[in-house]
């Protein structure tokens, strides 16, 4: 026991001796933590059907003529003939603008040499129609006064922000849905949600109307008859959920 007693004491001294000499014996602790996390990610998508509220139209006009002048006179005259019996039937005059306007040489390539045998003139407007159902008499005007070209019709909804937000919602929740199917039959608890990505929503298409036919055949006197119908709102949307 004495022996025990004198080798602890001894000990005590040399430690004391060496920490003198050698400084403090150097000591650490490391606390390290993991985490692991699981996800699930499942997709939504929601859909809203609407009812186009307006209508943007495509007129134009082509002109041919000897010189610049007259090509140009021509055009004009057709033109704004045109934005004048469009104003009319209640379309603003902002609603009403130039989308395009060229005037070009006609060449003559049956010789050697190319000339120039006139002129050729073109001019395209674009017109927003607020009040849908004079879509059909804005045509019918603008070809009443010299349109010769009638590009397409879109249908739109001016503002979609309401039909957006709705088929955000369906998509939401639907997405939700089949995450809470699918951990009841896998046999795991969802979490929070922890991130969410979206797809851009597909509007109203355009419907194309090619007044060619109706020119050629009857010349411009059968009323246009073109039917705006309903078109859908399309979101998309991603959530990944933790696993618990």
């Amino acid at each position: 026991m004495k022996n025990l007693a004198g080798a602890i004491v001894l000990f005590f001294i040399l430690l004391f001796a060496y920490t003198k000499l050698a400084g403090p014996i150097p000591f650490s602790l490391y606390n390290v933590v993991t985490q692991k996390t699981d996800t699930f990610t499942v997709s939504g998508e929601g859909k809203v059907t609407m009812v186009p509220d307006i209508a943007v139209v495509h007129v134009g006009v082509t002109s041919q003529g000897s010189t610049v002048t007259r090509v140009q006179q021509e055009l004009n005259t057709k033109i704004n003939a045109m934005s004048d019996a469009i104003k009319k039937l209640g379309v603003d005059e902002k609603d009403i603008k130039t989308s395009y306007y060229n005037i070009s040489p006609v060449y003559d390539y049956s010789s050697d040499t190319q000339r120039i045998t006139g002129y050729q003139a073109n001019s395209n407007l674009t017109i927003k129609v607020r009040k849908i159902d004079n879509a059909n008499a804005v045509i019918d005007a603008a070809t009443a006064q010299g349109a010769n070209q009638v590009g397409g019709i879109s249908f739109d909804v001016d503002d979609k922000t309401k039909a957006e937000n709705q088929a955000r919602e369906a998509a939401v929740a639907d997405a939700k849905s089949k995450a809470e199917a699918a951990a009841k039959a896998a046999g795991f608890t969802l979490g929070r949600v922890i991130n969410y990505s979206e797809g851009g929503g597909a509007g109203p298409r355009p419907l194309m109307y090619d007044a060619a036919e109706k020119l050629s055949v009857s010349g411009g006197g059968v009323p246009t008859e073109v039917e705006p119908g309903s078109s859908e709102i399309t979101v998309n949307v991603m959530l990944s959920y933790e696993i618990q």
